[in-house]
């Protein structure tokens, strides 16, 4: 999707929210503004409710209490038509009298034992009616007869006269009465005159409450029924009387003293009527009754008489919010239209404004191709578009001239690459590349020809080539260059991928990444085998040439016990027998000779290379003894210091001792006028260490040869090949040691030798 679509996108979005905020602010607002509306609208219905009720109740009131007085002087004038005592009264003259007085019939009711029982009626369906349990009806009755005034609550109450609310009748309760009960004393019984109640009933409807409810719902659309709450019937059981045979609702006692109740929701409407009582003001609660949303109100009211009812108003949710959903439809609508429009426009102006952009794109797009050094044409805009295009030509410049000299880099790179690549691949010494795991990543041409495993073997493979009795020496120098340090000229023994040992030297090196971890190991085998040979060839050619210079000096060690068995054997010859200690003189001179040629034979005869134990002290003792004849020709003499607690050290004797005749061999030379060789052999600082040193009193030496001591043909002697001392050199590196020299012109030389007991064979 293209920005101008996006942009065009994100507007119209932006416009959406706007007008949907808009509508929905305007849809809540509008909704609270119609319910508190609905509720004003519902307190002043209430209001005139109220005054119309009270009004109406009140000319119902006024006109039933008109027909009880018109009963209580038909009462009186009944009563002075009539004899006093009951017995004597007939039926006949109750039904004249009626018709004399203009109303329906006259009972005459009378108190025999606990009951008060109609003995007279020109109703002959009044006859023997009992109201023994007519509730205040009865109360009012005994009220009366007892001479005392009536104290009930309901009905109308005037001197010796009571008359009740109008009610369905006993005798026949398909009829609504309005009943007067009068009783002065004069006369042994009750007279009760009763009318027809249909008068007031047409009032009710026609003039009075409920005919003025149903104005008032048809004049305000929304309101469904208007109801009148008894809250002391209201929710309760109905009162039920059984009147010949039929199941009546006594009319005084009504949960719904007027208007309808259709939308019936008992409990919940009980407990808003409860609440509306109790804090005095109006609730409102909305549900769905038969599938219809209403709003129902209780408002709680007065009565004239102090009795208080509730008014209950029900009006529809639907209709009410009709309009207001009307309005949104509109609203929504026109929301739609101005969304489209406001699409559609900035898509046109999304483009004109990306038209600036859309250069800085095919800009970017030819620099992205290679195309370095492209520029955006600039017409002096100053806004963003302006510096971003600004920017993008300096980037280019910028990538125009890092390009450049990064192909310049890379040629360099590359041709530095061929050349290191040539010097590994064409290098004598082996160079192989291994992870820390020990997988070999890298290996040259000359691994293969030294080793005899290809790279293609190798590759991402371990490979072991570590001698049985090397491998805590190769896990010393493992763990030193995972340490960090670097390995140089190690000389060591390795085998070939056929099972060969070869002579190696190695340099060993980490390799690190850009935060100082490492990473990888390098290592470089240079194959020493050949030089090792030679090496074995100048230290036996040395050897001849040391034992040949010897050989004067041990024929004359030999010379002087052969002097003496040969005087021994020729006394023997003179005198024909030797004595006991004779003969261990001879057999004394035999053993010298045969120590001193073992010990030539030892330095002349090729010897095979053991490594064990050796005392420095017996070994030092045995060559002075093979060159104190020499020694003594030349006035020198030995003079040995040796501890008493040496450690032994680890090497191959005859090597080391041709390191030591060498080295006093060099001394006796040195000292042409004679004088002392001393000798002394002590502990090393490191443990395990003895140090061996040679102190002679010869000429010494100066600085200059100090320095060239040890270089293969430098010699000061007339017929020394300078190849002597070298060999010592490397005999005594050999065996991890140290050879030192101390010397000035003049003054004598010291030769130090200091050797360890971690000698492998190599």
């Amino acid at each position: 999707m293209s920005i101008k679509m996006k942009l065009s996108l994100f507007i119209s979005l932006i416009v959406t929210v706007v007008l949907t905020l808009n509508i929905s602010i305007y849809y809540i607002t509008t909704r609270e503004e119609l319910l508190e509306n609905a509720e004003q609208q519902t307190r002043i219905i209430a209001k005139q409710i109220g005054a119309t009720v009270e009004v109406s109740e009140q000319a119902k009131q006024l006109i039933e209490d008109s027909i009880g007085s018109m009963l209580r002087m038909a009462a009186i004038a009944t009563a002075e038509q009539l004899p006093p005592k009951i017995a004597d009264v007939t039926n006949d003259q109750l039904t004249q009298i009626s018709k004399q007085l203009t109303i329906d019939h006259i009972s005459l009711w009378k108190r025999i034992d606990n009951d008060i029982i109609v003995l007279k009626s020109s109703d002959p369906n009044e006859l023997n009616m009992s109201s023994k349990s007519w509730d205040y009806w009865y109360t009012a009755f005994n009220q009366l007869f007892d001479g005392v005034p009536v104290t009930i609550p309901q009905g109308q109450k005037l001197p010796n006269y009571w008359s009740g609310p109008y009610n369905f009748a006993t005798s026949n309760p398909n009829i609504i009465n309005k009943w007067g009960n009068y009783y002065d004393g004069t006369t042994d019984y009750m007279i009760n005159p009763y009318i027809n109640a249909d008068m007031l009933l047409q009032f009710e409807q026609k003039i009075g409450t409920n005919a003025m409810l149903s104005k008032m719902i048809k004049d305000n659309d929304g309101v469904l029924e208007i109801t009148g709450f008894d809250p002391r019937f209201f929710g309760k059981d109905p009162i039920l009387k059984i009147k010949q045979g039929m199941v009546v609702h006594n009319l005084d006692v009504r949960g719904v003293i007027f208007g309808q109740y259709v939308y019936v929701n008992q409990e919940a409407d009980l407990e808003q009527m409860n609440n509306a009582l109790r804090t005095g003001e109006m609730t409102t609660v909305k549900a769905t009754i038969s599938g219809q949303n209403v709003l129902k109100s209780f408002i709680p009211m007065s009565g004239s008489n102090n009795s208080d009812y509730v008014i209950g108003i029900t009006i529809d949710q639907d209709a009410m919010e009709q309009g207001l959903n009307r309005q949104l439809l509109i609203h929504t609508l026109i929301s739609l239209g101005l969304i489209a429009v406001t699409l559609v426009a900035s898509y046109f102006i999304s483009g004109f404004l990306m038209r600036s952009l859309n250069q800085v794109l095919v800009t970017v797009n030819q620099i992205a191709a290679g195309n370095f050094g492209t520029h955006i044409p600039i017409s002096g805009k100053k806004d963003e578009l302006g510096l971003l295009a600004t920017s993008v030509n300096s980037m280019s410049d910028n990538l125009d001239h890092y390009m450049n000299r990064l192909k310049d880099s890379a040629e360099e790179l590359r041709s530095t690459k061929e050349y290191l690549e040539s010097f590994i691949n064409h290098t004598s010494d082996a160079i192989h590349v291994s992870d820390l795991e020990g997988n070999v990543t890298q290996a040259n041409k000359a691994f293969e020809d030294i080793y005899g495993w290809t790279a293609e073997e190798l590759d991402g493979a371990p490979y072991y080539n570590i001698p049985s009795g090397y491998e805590a020496d190769y896990i010393k120098l493992l763990k030193q260059v995972l340490e960090g340090e670097a390995i140089a000229d190690y000389e060591t023994v390795r085998l070939t991928k056929d099972g060969r040992m070869i002579d190696v030297s190695l340099t060993i090196s980490p390799i690190r990444d850009g935060r100082g971890k490492i990473i990888a190991i390098a290592s470089i085998s240079r194959n020493i085998t050949a030089r090792k040979q030679t090496e074995e060839v100048l230290r036996r050619s040395e050897k001849l040439s040391v034992v040949g210079q010897l050989a004067a000096g041990v024929a004359h060690e030999i010379r002087n016990p052969l002097q003496t068995l040969k005087g021994f054997v020729q006394l023997n010859k003179s005198k024909g027998t030797l004595n006991e200690g004779h003969l261990d003189i001879m057999l004394s001179e035999l053993d010298r000779i045969n120590f001193i040629v073992s010990e030539f034979l030892v330095l002349a005869k090729p010897q095979v290379t053991s490594i064990q134990p050796i005392d420095i002290r017996e070994t030092v003792n045995s060559l002075i003894v093979l060159l104190d004849s020499q020694a003594h020709l030349n006035s020198i003499e030995f003079e040995t210091a040796f501890e008493a607690e040496l450690p032994q050290v680890m090497g191959e004797p005859n090597q080391l001792k041709q390191v030591f005749l060498n080295i006093m061999k060099n001394a006796m030379e040195a000292m042409q006028d004679g004088g002392t060789i001393r000798i002394e052999i002590a502990k090393g600082d490191d443990k395990g260490q003895v140090v061996i040193r040679f102190i002679d009193q010869g000429v010494g030496m100066t600085e200059e040869e100090l320095q060239r001591i040890g270089e293969p043909f430098f010699t000061n002697k007339e017929t020394g090949t300078g190849l002597g001392l070298m060999v010592c050199q490397q005999i005594v590196a050999n065996h991890k040691g140290k050879l030192n020299f101390y010397s000035q012109l003049g003054e004598g030389t010291t030769v130090e030798v200091i050797l360890g007991s971690n000698y492998k064979e190599a």
